[in-house]
């Protein structure tokens, strides 16, 4: 089977090409998704059966899941030429080396449980993926249905991990089926009917399941008016150039035009005061001072702005504080959501920092890293953060204030609704990437917060897209790209926590762990042991 070598590559090319065609805004043929792993799996059970050597696997699964990688996040090179090869080659390598130990774990343990080992090994590595420094869970198969609210309501359950069973599921059914096939063919009669019926029902139990909840589903009435102000400023050329209380009263003149006396809520994007805000003197701040003046005109309005902000220590707290030159005080910056009322200021600082353009990557133990990339310009260094997942209170209810990259952790949501938001903010610049699929997958993302969460959300970017989603990830209103716009809609709040809620990712977890003692097992134990039984009988016959 397959032991033509170009057959194996034009396999592993196909996986790749499909999974792309599967992916919002590159195909957005979700459905693709279903069988897009089906040719690489075949090419892995050729180099099984035939015995040819493992490395094989890791080549032609990192030729797949390059193509992927390439051909659904290409627009990071508009923001990041260097962020984006570093995402295509270790993105692409860390999914490569997950099939690989899927291949090593049917290779060295029972083969009759293959499909569980590549649950393991996948839902494992999507997990960790998400919990350490080198984090760009982007592609997580679930996201793949995100376009798809009517047909995933049952992440409410599951998380968006779930999503990635599914298809993990569908594609090794389908697999297996090809193979008992090929094996079999004077059986076809029974291998459909033994085969085929539980791949239809696969697909169909939790399609049938989520069309029932999304068609039964009603929100509790508890409506707030927000709106959303997209002020369109250039990222490149106008945006951190021009003055900062320019734009700023460009936005408030865009709220003041369309508010109501029912807008409890404004919102302005992702560094909306993008000169920097000095936090221990935050109220001496032009454009704070201007919302503030905005809102002594309407002092029912909670604004949500983001900001680039700063404080000065006189030691060093954390890594990211840095010396300032001929200075005995520090200096650490952050990427903050401000939350703004007549009577208080809150200040949160972005949790989720994006690779490269926000973090130095493992500087915890290797300081001197910071230092190099602040020398060689690769990067502005690595920016404050909150330890943990907070929440914004205000008159009108509570909040999750998510800052642009956070927004597609759906465990670190899920955290801010544990903590009582009632609905969730996201505040985002999408313009760096330009008028690609870039933006258009991480509006998409919002979508499966709600169901998540089953809160509703308001998305508010420089430019486009913002939007509303409700409850059951509809996007019921957007915004089109490069223009000036502004959006308003009232959103019902909820308190209800889904079952996930309350439990985030507590199963991957679980599944996390046992990769890891799977791995342990075959890459160091069961070596040993093997080297072991080989001295023994030496040992004998010398004795």
């Amino acid at each position: 089977m397959l032991t033509i070598k170009y057959q194996r590559f034009l396999l592993s090319v196909l996986s790749g090409i499909l999974l792309v065609l599967s992916f919002p805004s590159t195909g957005s043929l979700f459905f693709i998704g279903f069988f897009s792993l089906v040719p690489l799996l075949l090419v892995e059970h050729s180099i099984l059966v035939n015995k040819y050597r493992s490395g094989k696997v890791f080549i032609h699964a990192y030729l797949s899941f390059f193509i992927y990688n390439v051909g659904t996040t290409w627009w990071i090179y508009n923001a990041s030429p260097g962020g984006a090869y570093l995402a295509f080659l270790l993105n692409s390598f860390l999914m490569a080396s997950s099939f690989y130990i899927y291949h090593l774990f049917k290779k060295k343990l029972n083969i009759k449980f293959s499909l569980v080992y590549l649950i393991i090994a996948w839902l494992g590595f999507e997990y960790l993926h998400y919990h350490w420094e080198l984090s760009w869970p982007w592609l997580t198969l679930g996201n793949i249905f995100s376009i798809a609210p009517q047909i995933i309501q049952w992440y409410e359950y599951t998380g968006v991990l779930g999503g990635s069973l599914w298809l993990l599921m569908v594609n090794f059914l389908i697999f297996k089926s090809l193979v008992e096939l090929k094996n079999n063919k004077s059986k076809l009669n029974s291998l459909v009917y033994q085969k085929l019926v539980p791949i239809i029902l696969l697909i169909l139990i939790p399609v049938l399941f989520s069309l029932y909840k999304y068609y039964t589903y009603e929100e509790k009435k508890d409506p707030v008016e927000v709106a959303l102000i997209q002020p369109n400023i250039d990222p490149y050329n106008e945006k951190f150039v021009t003055n900062s209380e320019d734009q700023v009263e460009k936005m408030i003149k865009k709220s003041e035009s369309i508010i109501t006396s029912k807008t409890k809520f404004v919102l302005f994007p992702e560094t909306a005061i993008s000169s920097s805000v000095q936090e221990n003197y935050i109220d001496n701040n032009p454009s704070i001072e201007l919302i503030q003046n905005f809102l002594t005109k309407k002092p029912s309005i909670h604004v949500l702005t983001g900001a680039a902000t700063f404080s000065v220590f006189r030691k060093k707290i954390t890594n990211a504080a840095r010396q300032i030159p001929n200075s005995n005080e520090f200096i650490e910056f952050y990427n903050s959501s401000l939350a703004i009322d007549q009577s208080n200021i809150d200040i949160v600082h972005k949790s989720k920092l994006v690779l490269g353009v926000e973090k130095v990557p493992f500087i915890s133990w290797l300081p001197f890293l910071e230092e190099l990339s602040i020398n060689n310009g690769g990067t502005s260094g690595t920016l404050g953060q909150e330890k943990v997942p907070k929440v914004i209170s205000s008159a009108h209810g509570k909040y999750a204030p998510v800052v642009c990259y956070e927004s597609i952790y759906g465990e670190f949501v899920g955290q801010q609704v544990r903590s009582g938001a009632e609905l969730i903010f996201i505040i985002t610049n999408d313009g760096w990437w330009k008028d690609t699929p870039g933006y258009k997958q991480h509006n998409s993302f919002a979508s499966i917060r709600a169901i998540e969460n089953r809160r509703s959300v308001a998305r508010c970017a420089n430019t486009g897209t913002s939007s509303f989603v409700n409850q059951r990830g509809d996007m019921i209103k957007k915004s089109s790209w490069w223009i000036e716009d502004g959006l308003i809609e009232s959103l019902n709040k909820n308190s209800y926590l889904t079952i996930y809620s309350q439990y985030g990712d507590l199963v991957y977890s679980l599944i996390s762990y046992v990769l890891l003692v799977l791995i342990i097992y075959v890459l160091i134990l069961a070596p040993i042991r093997k080297l072991v039984k080989k001295i023994k009988p030496s040992e004998e016959g010398l004795n």
